[in-house]
């Protein structure tokens, strides 16, 4: 069963701050699932989790967010 995740849960889980993944949804880095229609929040899966994973992994090994963008576009989830 997957597991549905808002912004700030995914945050929380993942060691990101909120700024930082809204950053991300604003590069492409990340991608939400949905959003609720009532409240326009935004729905995040464990495949999120599993690219912000990824993300830190490739930021460990010095990759600028340019090139782990270029990495994860070759990659697609």
């Amino acid at each position: 069963m997957k597991n549905i995740y808002l912004l700030k849960d995914l945050a929380k889980i993942s060691g990101y701050s909120t700024y930082t993944l809204k950053y991300y949804l604003h590069l492409g880095l990340l991608k939400e699932i949905g959003r609720s229609p009532a409240t326009n929040f935004r729905y995040f899966d464990d495949s999120c989790y599993e690219r912000l994973k990824r993300i830190r992994r490739l930021q460990k090994e010095k990759h600028s967010l340019k090139e782990i963008y270029e990495q994860l576009d070759k990659n697609v989830d």
